[in-house]
């Protein structure tokens, strides 16, 4: 990236940092005053920000922060606390089965990858946190389907069996089990997945850790819930 994108890139997060509770709204001439910056150079780098949902701009003409930051933020506060919970989990899981554990959650209509440990085994299924995948395929994201907006047999299916495996649809070599996490009212947290090769996570070996897989959800919902 060259000198004069970052600048821009520095100058776009100025923009952003003015806002605080007292002045939700500001204006082309406040957003100038605070940030130092002319009003033709806000003007160029706000529409950047609208365009990509971090500003929303009023009737009046008055700047606000974009919907963009508030799934940002969202993300954030979640994988603050889920952090600590999660992952031991996902380690526990990994060594008694010897695949790739991780911790799915609902991203609009997508699912996004939070959390992740890989398998030892050189050949894994290997996919890094922040990964958004599509929720028409993949076990996890039949269980997200199920406990959303799904109403097709396959998540009638899985909302009685409270688990969903898959075997090639994302990737034709990955098979996978996945399980929701629940609070106290039942409502989605997040999604425990276990996913690694075909040749080697067989469905039989899938069906032997699902009693597993689902006793970690159950402790993990029930830390998440406190």
């Amino acid at each position: 990236m060259s000198e004069q994108n970052v600048s821009a890139v520095e100058r776009a997060l100025k923009i952003l940092d003015v806002f605080t509770d007292q002045d939700p709204d500001l204006s082309l001439k406040e957003l100038s005053e605070r940030t130092g910056m002319y009003k033709s150079t806000i003007s160029r780098l706000a529409g950047t920000l609208e365009s990509c949902g971090f500003l929303m701009v009023s009737g009046r003409g008055r700047y606000r922060l974009g919907p963009a930051l508030w799934r940002l933020g969202s993300i954030y506060r979640r994988s603050y606390r889920m952090d600590d919970i999660v992952r031991p989990h996902l380690s526990q899981l990994v060594q008694e089965s010897g695949e790739t554990a991780s911790f799915y959650v609902p991203e609009g209509s997508n699912r996004l990858c939070l959390f992740r440990e890989n398998s030892p085994s050189s050949l894994r299924h290997h996919l890094e946190e922040g990964a958004l995948l599509p929720c028409d395929r993949g076990a996890a994201g039949h269980v997200i389907r199920a406990w959303g907006d799904g109403v097709d047999d396959r998540a009638i299916e899985v909302l009685g069996d409270r688990f969903a495996q898959s075997d090639g649809e994302r990737d034709p070599d990955i098979a996978a089990v996945a399980v929701p996490v629940l609070d106290r009212q039942n409502n989605l947290l997040g999604v425990l997945t276990l996913s690694g090769p075909s040749s080697r996570f067989t469905k039989e070996k899938r069906n032997n850790l699902l009693f597993s897989l689902q006793s970690h959800a159950g402790n993990c919902g029930n830390k998440l819930s406190t």
